[in-house]
C-alpha cells in the first residue's frame, strides 16, 4: 500500500495530480489518469499493507530456488496446479522418483536434502513436474545458470556455489545523474571480430576499453537474461534469474561490471518482462501444467507477431516474480538500471500494433492495459528503493503522457524514454531527394518532447542494423562501402555518405534530448547488416560480428568517422550541451537547406544543401560577444576538405542584409556542420 503521506491529497479523478498541471492537455483525461492511479494504490495496498515496501516485498529469489544452509540444501518452487513434484540430477543419477518435493500452502512446493555436500558446485539439475494430463522435466523457476548439453543440446540448470563468492571492488560506485547518460548499446557475443561467440572477459578486454576512449559514460548490454535461441537477439527470455550462459559465468559477468565501475561507466541490463519465451523444455510456460500460471490465458496470453507468452501483470504472483528478478538484477550483478523492452506491447492490449498514436483519447481507451501501467510504477518504485541513482529507460514508440514522470505526480516513473520517433524520421528523410529534406519537420522531431518528460536521442540502435533492414551508412552509400572506403578513393556516394552520417548524428545528438545512444559500431558506419547464425545461412557468424580493425586502419574512411564521434561526444559531455532546456532557434531557412540554433554560449550551424555553399552569410545571434569555430564536420581529421576556419574570430555586429538583427557573417559550405563558442 502507498505511505500514509503519498497520494492523501489525490481525489478519485485525479484533479490534484501534477501530471496535469504540467501538461494542461491531458485536463479532459483527468478520470482516466485517476484510474490508473486508483489501480497503483489498490494494488500496492493490496500487496504491501499499510508500512510495507518494494524493497522488502520482491524477495522470492531469497525464498525459492536453491539455498545452502548449515545443514543441507533446501528447494523450493511456486507451482499451484501441479499434483507432484520431484528434484532430479547429477546428484541423483537423474532418479525421477527418489526426491519428491513436498506441497505447502499458497501452492508452494520444498523439499530439504541433508549435506551441505548434496548438491555440488556446476552439478546439473531439473524437476519432474506432474499436473493433469503432463508429465514434464522442466528448468527450476529460479535456477541461477543454464548450461546446454553439446550432444543433445538440451538445456539443464546448474547448481551455481563456487566456493568463493566474487569479491566486488565497486561499493563507491553510482550513476552521476548530474551527467547525461551516452549510451553505448552493446551485444557480449557479436562483440567480437571473431567469427564465433565472444565472452563477457572478452568483452571486458577488449570493448570496454573502447568505450571509455571514446567517450561514452554508460553501456546497455542486451541478452543477458537467459534465452536458449542465440538468434533471438535475447529476447525470447527463458530464465529470470539466469545469465546468459552464451558468454561465460556469472563471475565473468560480475567481474565485467565491476571493470565498468572502476573506469566510470554504468552498466545497464536491456530487461525484457513484456513477454517470454513459449518454450516448455526451456522456459517458465506452463511450468505448473496449465497455461494460466504467469501468462494470461488463450489469445491475449499469446503475441503473434513475437510468437511468444505474455504475462498476466494483475495476478500478484507474477507481480511477486517479476520484481523478484529486477531486485535479484540490482542486488547480485550490480547492474546501473535497465532498458525496459517492449513497453508499448505491456501497455496497450493491441500491443501497439498499427496503432497511429495521434491524439490524447489513444492513450486512454480501452485498449490501455492498467494492470501494466501499474506494474511498471511499481518497477520504478523498487528500483528507486533499492538504489535512488539508478536509471530507467523506456521503450515506448507510443509516447504515453507521463511515462517519464514521477509516480508521485501520476507519471509511471521511468527517468527516460527512448526517442523512437527519431530513427524512422531519419529513415523517412533518406528516402527523399536531399534538396526534399524538411528541415521544418527536422526541427520539430528533434527538438520536441512532452513537458517535464526526459528523452533519449538515437539516429540507430541495433533494430536498424538488423537483417532486412539497413543501417544508416549502408541506406547511403550501399554497395559502393565495398569498393571506395579507402581514403584514396573519389566516390561521390562515399562523399555524402560520409558527410551526412556526421551531420546527421551531430544534430541529433545536440537538438535537446537529455541522453543519447548509439548501437557498437555504428559510429564508425559499420557496414552491412546484423544476421545471427541460422540455417538460412548455413549458421554462419560472418555478419554477427563487429569489425573493429576497419575503424582502426589509417588507411579506411571508417577511422575518420570514428574520429568525429569521438570529437563529438567529447564536446557534447565536457561542455554540458546535452539537454538542458529547448535550443534557441536562430534561422531555419528551407530552401537553402539552413539551420542554426543556441545553447548557452554556443551556436550551432547547419548547411544540410547537397550543392550550395554561401560566401558571408549572416546568422543572428541578438547579443554581442565574439564566436570562434571549436568543431566543424569538415577537418581533415574527421575525413573533411577543411573549409571551415578555426582560426578566425567572429565578431557579433549588424547583419549587412537584416540592419535590425546583430549576428556574424560567416562562410557556410555545403553538407558541413559546426559549432562556434563565445569567447568573450
Amino acid at each position: 500500500m502507498m505511505k500514509k503521506n503519498n497520494y492523501n491529497n489525490v481525489s478519485s479523478n485525479g484533479e490534484t495530480l501534477k501530471i496535469l498541471e504540467i501538461d494542461p492537455w491531458l485536463k479532459p483525461y483527468k478520470k482516466d489518469i485517476g484510474l490508473r492511479m486508483n489501480s497503483y494504490k489498490r494494488t500496492k495496498h493490496s500487496l504491501l499493507g499499510d508500512e510495507g515496501n518494494f524493497k522488502d516485498f520482491a524477495n522470492g529469489h531469497h525464498f525459492f530456488g536453491f539455498h545452502k544452509s548449515e545443514d543441507g540444501w533446501y528447494y523450493r518452487e511456486w507451482a499451484p496446479a501441479a499434483e507432484a513434484l520431484f528434484l532430479i540430477g547429477d546428484f541423483n543419477s537423474w532418479n525421477r522418483e527418489s526426491h519428491p518435493l513436498t506441497k505447502k500452502e499458497g501452492g508452494v512446493w520444498e523439499i530439504f536434502i541433508p549435506g551441505k555436500e548434496a548438491l555440488a558446485h556446476k552439478s546439473k539439475v531439473k524437476v519432474r513436474v506432474k499436473s493433469k494430463g503432463t508429465d514434464r522435466d522442466r528448468i527450476p523457476l529460479y535456477i541461477r545458470k543454464v548450461v546446454q548439453d553439446p550432444n543433445t543440446h538440451d538445456f539443464s540448470g546448474q547448481i551455481w556455489e563456487p566456493e568463493e563468492p566474487y569479491k566486488w571492488s565497486d561499493e563507491n560506485f553510482r550513476v552521476d545523474s548530474a551527467k547525461p547518460p551516452l549510451i553505448y548499446e552493446t551485444h557480449i557475443g557479436m562483440a567480437q571480430e571473431k567469427e564465433g561467440i565472444g565472452t563477457y572477459k572478452e568483452f571486458e578486454d577488449n570493448i570496454l576499453p573502447r568505450v571509455k576512449a571514446m567517450g561514452y559514460n554508460t553501456i546497455q548490454i542486451m541478452a543477458i537474461m537467459e534465452h536458449p535461441y542465440y538468434a533471438s537477439f535475447g529476447y525470447h527470455v527463458s530464465n529470470y534469474f539466469a545469465a546468459s550462459s552464451w558468454f561465460g559465468t556469472p563471475e565473468e559477468l560480475k567481474s565485467l561490471v565491476d571493470k565498468a565501475h572502476s573506469m566510470g561507466i554504468a552498466v545497464l541490463m536491456d530487461i525484457v518482462q513484456s513477454h517470454a519465451v513459449k518454450n516448455f523444455a526451456e522456459g517458465i510456460n506452463e511450468f505448473d501444467g496449465t497455461a494460466h500460471q504467469f501468462f494470461h490465458s488463450g489469445g491475449r496470453g499469446y503475441h503473434k507477431a513475437w510468437d511468444s507468452k505474455l504475462f498476466n501483470y494483475g495476478k500478484h504472483e507474477v507481480i511477486h516474480f517479476l520484481l523478484s528478478s529486477i531486485k535479484y538484477w540490482l542486488e547480485e550483478y550490480h547492474f546501473d538500471g535497465f532498458r525496459f523492452d517492449g513497453v508499448t506491447s505491456m501497455i496497450y492490449h493491441d500491443h501497439g500494433l498499427g496503432t497511429a498514436f495521434d491524439e490524447y483519447s489513444k492513450y486512454f481507451s480501452l485498449n490501455t492495459d492498467i494492470e501494466a501501467l501499474t506494474y511498471l510504477q511499481f518497477a520504478n518504485e523498487l528500483i528507486k528503493e533499492i538504489r535512488p541513482d539508478a536509471i530507467s529507460i523506456a521503450e515506448d514508440m507510443s509516447g504515453m503522457p507521463g511515462m517519464c514522470l514521477p509516480v508521485a505526480y501520476g507519471g509511471i516513473g521511468f527517468d527516460y524514454r527512448l526517442a523512437m520517433g527519431m530513427p524512422d524520421f531519419w529513415v523517412n528523410t533518406l528516402k527523399r531527394k536531399d534538396e526534399d529534406w524538411d528541415l521544418g519537420k527536422l526541427w520539430h522531431e528533434l527538438s520536441t518532447s512532452r513537458p517535464g518528460e526526459k528523452r533519449i536521442a538515437y539516429v540507430e540502435s541495433h533494430d536498424q542494423a538488423l537483417v532486412g533492414d539497413k543501417t544508416l551508412i549502408f541506406r547511403m552509400a550501399d554497395k559502393e562501402m565495398y569498393w571506395h572506403m579507402n581514403k584514396d578513393s573519389q566516390n561521390i556516394s562515399i562523399d555524402r555518405a560520409i558527410a551526412l552520417h556526421k551531420m546527421i548524428r551531430f544534430i541529433t545528438i545536440s537538438l535537446g534530448s537529455e541522453g543519447y545512444l548509439n548501437f557498437m559500431g555504428n559510429e564508425f558506419g559499420h557496414p552491412e547488416w546484423i544476421d545471427f547464425p541460422r540455417e538460412g545461412n548455413g549458421w554462419s557468424f560472418k555478419h554477427c560480428r563487429r569489425l573493429w580493425s576497419l575503424s582502426d586502419n589509417p588507411f579506411l574512411r571508417y577511422e575518420d568517422l570514428k574520429n568525429f564521434d569521438i570529437a563529438m561526444i567529447r564536446l557534447m559531455s565536457e561542455e554540458g550541451l546535452i539537454g538542458g532546456g529547448n535550443p534557441q532557434p536562430l534561422w531555419l531557412d528551407q530552401k537553402k537547406k539552413i539551420i542554426a540554433f543556441r545553447k548557452r554560449d554556443y551556436v550551432f550551424i547547419f548547411n544540410f544543401h547537397p550543392t550550395e555553399s554561401h560566401e558571408g552569410f549572416g546568422i543572428p545571434i541578438h547579443e554581442e560577444g565574439s564566436y570562434q569555430v571549436v568543431l566543424d564536420t569538415d577537418e581533415h581529421r574527421f575525413g573533411g576538405y577543411e573549409r571551415i576556419s578555426h582560426n578566425t574570430v567572429y565578431e557579433v555586429g549588424t547583419l549587412p542584409k537584416y540592419h535590425t538583427h546583430s549576428g556574424i557573417v560567416i562562410y557556410l559550405p555545403s553538407r558541413t556542420a559546426m559549432v562556434l563558442k563565445k569567447i568573450k
